[in-house]
């Protein structure tokens, strides 16, 4: 952790220093101008952040959770009862609300239910790493966001509406709210690329589970 942090103070300055060079050369080039261009660099820059970020948090995941035997066999069965239910689904007896014969009913509904269980079970597994995860973002952003202060890093092709203005332009001068700050585009990207990196590595729960686990997640909430 020490090397790790070291390797960050001196990626923050050698970025820092960077990032100032290329604003004040634009700056430079464009000084009869009122407009000062953002560097493509700077926005490959924080989407190459993300996913350098996304791939951290799946290697934590995979160190503390994905590996185990435990969360192996659990994320199996939760699969193979969610396809079982959607096979169910699929049955020409199936109505909007169930099945009108009680044994397949019954046969149903303890499907549901395993899946149900399952699905918490698995909740349970990834708690300690979402924590862990979550606080390693939170290290990250900081640091991060500490190196883009003030420097817009895109340009919305569009002025967003005043309760997103806070976040687009957060810690950004001036009243040109189509330029957007670190913390934005950071999110963004990351809500984009953490889920295809979680496909793409196997991670990720198949469609028929991730569909009845959302939905029971919903109705326990």
């Amino acid at each position: 952790f020490t090397h790790i942090f070291r390797y960050l103070l001196q990626f923050r300055t050698d970025t820092k220093t960077y990032l100032s060079f290329q604003r004040s050369k634009q700056m430079a080039m464009t000084s009869s101008s009122s407009f000062v261009p953002v560097d493509v660099v700077e926005s490959l820059l924080v989407a190459a952040i993300a996913f350098v970020c996304a791939l951290i948090a799946e290697g934590l995941s995979y160190v503390m959770i994905y590996r185990s035997d435990n969360y192996k066999v659990t994320k199996k069965d939760l699969e193979e009862a969610a396809d079982k239910v959607e096979k169910q689904k699929e049955s020409p007896d199936y109505l909007q609300d169930g099945f009108s014969d009680d044994k397949k009913q019954k046969k149903f509904e303890a499907l549901q239910a395993q899946v149900a269980a399952k699905n918490q079970s698995l909740s349970m597994l990834k708690m300690q790493s979402t924590f862990v995860v979550g606080i390693t973002f939170v290290l990250l952003m900081s640091v991060f966001h500490s190196i883009f202060d003030g420097i817009p890093v895109a340009r919305l092709p569009f002025e967003p509406i005043s309760f997103i203005q806070g976040l687009s332009h957060r810690s950004l001068d001036g009243e040109d709210f189509q330029e957007c700050s670190f913390v934005f585009l950071y999110l963004m990207c990351t809500m984009a690329i953490r889920p295809n990196l979680q496909k793409f590595l196997g991670f990720s729960l198949s469609r028929a589970a991730a569909k009845l686990s959302s939905g029971s997640a919903s109705k326990t909430s």
